[in-house]
């Protein structure tokens, strides 16, 4: 489910990076997501109460979000990054790595419910073709294969636009995939629910912002870009050997092209941990030192079930041991 949200207040901490002013009052915030209405960043985002409560600017691509977040026309993006059946959102994550120079916030994990829907009056029987984001068609090709054998599939920039097309065109042979929220603005009918392939089904977003880190809770992650110096055995071992000496999680991991060769990789990480955590920053310090170029995308809360619980427990520990080495203190004499 969602992580609990952070007070717009808390993702404006100072990197000593000079960032950009923006906003702190959730009321005249403005935060960029994909749209038209009713896409699944959307849901995501108005799962976040201080999110929610900001104004909310559709933009067509996530591409777009994200360069409306380094101009300065939105002082948050709000995109999906990756999905557990169709893995990362490369446009996302190659957006983020190349081309803007933001630090993620936050991020948000939602369950995903794909619905097949079509104008009032139509039947499943009838649909000759399925609209919607690659993505989401992706997530459902079982159901499609078993359902609507050889159907055509017509890409749209999102699932929310996917609906809005079939709305407008009210053709009855036609359908598009997408969320409840979809069907409910676009005024389209459910021929079949929950037809994601995997009821485990999944999707991971980030809101983005300035160069600007939020202060630790005890249940982070960091996210880093690392270029290696040159393509030779072991590049990559010698990479994770850095986090593994330090017994440092890495939750995801993959590579991909810098655009400047065949056979020319980076590699994209998330591991445990904040960079104001010690151990973070000596690992990221040896890497700098070996040469290797890391680009740092941001330290920030992570989501989960069992996110607040986890932070408060940090917390608590943390104050402990506080008491416990002021008590020791207070043993002094001169």
């Amino acid at each position: 489910m969602a992580a609990s949200s952070t007070p717009l207040s808390l993702l404006l901490v100072n990197d000593n990076a000079q960032p950009k002013s923006i906003n702190t009052d959730a009321a005249t915030v403005r935060v960029g997501f994909l749209g038209p209405r009713g896409t699944f960043t959307e849901q995501a985002l108005l799962t976040q109460p201080d999110l929610a409560a900001s104004e909310l600017l559709p933009y067509p691509s996530m591409a777009d979000v994200l360069r409306a977040t380094e101009t300065g026309e939105v002082d948050l993006g709000f995109v999906a990054i990756e999905n557990s059946i169709e893995g990362t959102v490369n446009v996302t994550s190659d957006t983020l790595a190349f081309d803007v120079d933001l630090y993620i916030q936050r991020e948000v994990v939602i369950p995903i419910q794909q619905h097949l829907m079509a104008v009032a009056g139509a039947e499943l029987s009838d649909i000759e073709e399925v609209v919607s984001m690659p993505h989401a068609t992706a997530q459902a090709r079982r159901f499609l294969h078993q359902n609507l054998p050889g159907v055509r599939t017509r890409a749209a920039n999102s699932t929310s636009e996917a609906a809005a097309q079939v709305a407008s065109d009210a053709n009855p042979k036609v359908a598009a995939i997408g969320n409840q929220l979809a069907a409910t603005i676009y005024g389209l009918e459910i021929l079949a629910a929950d037809i994601e392939d995997h009821p485990e089904n999944q999707t991971r977003f980030l809101a983005v912002g300035p160069r600007v880190v939020p202060a630790p809770t005890g249940h982070d992650k960091t996210s880093i870009v690392v270029f290696q110096r040159k393509d030779a055995p072991g590049s990559l071992l010698a990479i994770l050997q850095q986090f593994a000496a330090r017994s440092i999680n890495l939750t995801n991991l993959q590579s991909r092209p810098t655009k400047k060769g065949l056979g020319d990789y980076c590699f994209m990480l998330d591991l445990e941990g904040h960079i104001a955590d010690d151990v973070v920053a000596d690992c990221l310090r040896t890497l700098k030192v070996g040469g290797h170029d890391v680009k740092f995308l941001g330290s920030y809360p992570a989501a989960g079930d069992h996110g607040p619980a986890l932070r408060e427990a940090a917390a608590d520990a943390t104050n402990k041991a506080d008491n416990w080495i002021a008590s020791l203190r207070h043993q002094m004499r001169p």
